[in-house]
């Protein structure tokens, strides 16, 4: 009978530690809580602006490269598209401030392809949001089928971005004269098709352009991004 209490105690000792033990490792696997982000504020509130490709932007899908020299998102002269909120709208104390543009056009567009052509339809409501931070950002989201690249010549090929539902990219934000937001081999979804030649088997698009951001409103002020 002792013995047996021995052995009974000595289990109940065990399975304490190893519930301890247990405990313990689950508290120790637990994700740290995310960071709150930033408060942001756009100004100035209410103005309109523009975005401009300064330089070229490129798009690479499998083996096709498409460089386009021009392409501009501007607002209309009527809608609220490509306006920064009103206040105190302008002002997120935790996230981003969002606007939503005009889709951006693309001319002057060539392929690293040899006889190959290209033109870019882009349709729906785009949007940005800015983001306060160290570095601040950018994200431009693109609707459902929103850009569609369409080549011909000896390749005949339809590229179709965000081809499921809407994407996002997220690019690097400066503050100047002009503020500048910077895409660097930022992954868009696309979906090819198209006979030989295509790279049908392309999942993603590497996007790469810097645009100026001006101040349609008041050309002598800057979108600026702050906390």
């Amino acid at each position: 009978m002792t013995k047996s209490r021995t052995w009974l105690a000595s289990g109940v000792g065990l399975v304490t530690a190893a519930l301890t033990l247990t405990g313990t490792g689950v508290a120790d696997a637990r994700p740290a809580p995310a960071a709150p982000a930033d408060s942001t504020t756009v100004t100035p509130a209410g103005h309109a602006f523009a975005a401009k490709v300064n330089g070229k932007a490129t798009f690479k899908a499998g083996s096709v490269t498409l460089t386009c020299s021009v392409s501009v998102s501007q607002p209309s002269d009527t809608g609220t598209n490509n306006h920064i909120p009103q206040a105190p709208d302008n002002t997120n104390p935790a996230g981003p401030v969002a606007s939503d543009i005009n889709p951006p056009t693309y001319s002057s567009c060539t392929t690293n392809m040899p006889g190959v052509t290209a033109t870019v339809t882009t349709t729906g409501t785009w949007g940005v949001s800015m983001q306060n931070g160290s570095p601040a950002s950018a994200t431009l989201t693109v609707p459902t089928a929103g850009f569609v690249l369409q080549t011909s010549g000896l390749a005949s090929c339809t590229v179709t971005s965000a081809p499921t539902g809407p994407s996002s990219v997220t690019g690097s934000w400066t503050n100047g004269s002009p503020s500048k937001i910077t895409f660097v081999n930022a992954a868009v979804p696309v979906k090819v098709t198209g006979g030989f030649g295509c790279p049908t088997g392309a999942v993603t698009s590497a996007f790469n352009a810097v645009y100026d951001v001006t101040d349609v409103t008041d050309p002598a002020s800057q979108i600026t991004v702050s906390g």
